[in-house]
């Protein structure tokens, strides 16, 4: 174990990945900024709107995105959390993603800012985003939503936090979710990220990442086998069925590939694995950056929503 994984080292260096991201994001036209998240796929348009939803950690603020008009006079939803290893507060980086599932999918897209470590360490995050997540199931029919068909998903972190909205609901039942959506997510911190293997030398999502991440997130090592953190460690054997149906995605060269594949036959187990898709030759977080990948993943994740929740398709289509 590395000095980064001390708790104390870790809280330090995430506060300040945070602080640089912060830096970055106000500059007009830097390439971590939110108008140049926004300018990419400009066919999709971004027309939105703010609100903030009540929880019992936060006041969560979401960014609505909303379906061409027309598309349905009650359009499904599904709620959207970014990835950013627990730490980071990035959901702008999601904006391509949320325009092309408004369109292509056919339904309202309410993406999430929700509260990040070390300032909210674990359960936090999956205590809020499960929060919204029923805030939503109740309360969408009061802004034109149909929060009975529901789908949740995410990117990375975001694809845990997607995973443990399934597993709460699934525990308490409810709300009803007709699929998570679980992109290149991290699920076992059980697992230290030195022990994990990638297929590829130099993967971008490196060991000492993880260390910072995990030990800010959940700085108790012994609360890692947490089934809301790691559904894919040894710990966790409860039976899953009828949790919800689940698109699981992963990139051929991510550390994070062999855990999410774990999670997948786990839930193919339960008769909950609607589909296991590989990008192949893709790292972590390659959706950001290679546009052609990105499209057709987006594609496939939008054509499951629709069919799962029975959206109206595009009018082009």
């Amino acid at each position: 174990m590395s000095i980064l994984a001390r708790p104390a080292v870790a809280t330090l260096a995430a506060k300040t990945m945070q602080s640089v991201t912060r830096l970055a994001s106000r500059r007009a036209a830097g390439p971590g900024s939110t108008a140049a998240w926004q300018a990419r796929f400009p066919e999709y348009p971004h027309a939105v709107t703010e609100a903030t939803v009540p929880t019992s950690v936060a006041p969560a603020p979401v960014t609505v995105y909303a379906p061409p008009t027309g598309t349905a006079t009650r359009p499904p939803v599904h709620v959207n959390f970014h990835g950013g290893g627990y730490v980071m507060s990035m959901p702008e980086i999601d904006d391509a993603l949320c325009r092309f599932l408004a369109v292509e999918a056919g339904v309202v897209v309410v993406n999430v800012r929700y509260v990040v470590a070390p300032q909210h360490p674990f359960p936090a995050a999956p205590t809020q985003a499960y929060d919204v997540v029923r805030w939503v199931a109740g309360h969408g029919a009061e802004h034109g939503w149909d929060g009975g068909r529901l789908t949740v998903g995410g990117q990375s972190a975001g694809g845990g936090l997607a995973a443990a909205v399934a597993r709460q609901a699934h525990e308490q039942s409810g709300p009803p979710i007709a699929l998570q959506v679980l992109h290149y997510p991290p699920l076992d911190l059980a697992t230290p990220g030195r022990d994990k293997q990638a297929a590829v030398a130099k993967p971008v999502l490196r060991p000492w990442m993880g260390e910072i991440f995990d030990a800010s997130y959940v700085p108790d090592v012994r609360e890692r086998a947490h089934r809301l953190v790691s559904p894919a460690g040894a710990a966790d054997t409860a039976d899953l069925t009828g949790i919800a149906p689940a698109l699981v995605i992963t990139a051929g060269h991510d550390l994070l590939r062999n855990e999410a594949i774990r999670y997948a036959e786990r839930l193919d187990a339960a008769g909950a694995l609607v589909e296991h898709h590989d990008v192949a030759g893709a790292d972590h977080g390659y959706d950001v950056k290679d546009d052609e990948k990105a499209r057709l993943v987006y594609a496939l994740i939008a054509r499951h929503i629709r069919r799962a929740t029975g959206a109206q398709p595009p009018a082009a289509s």
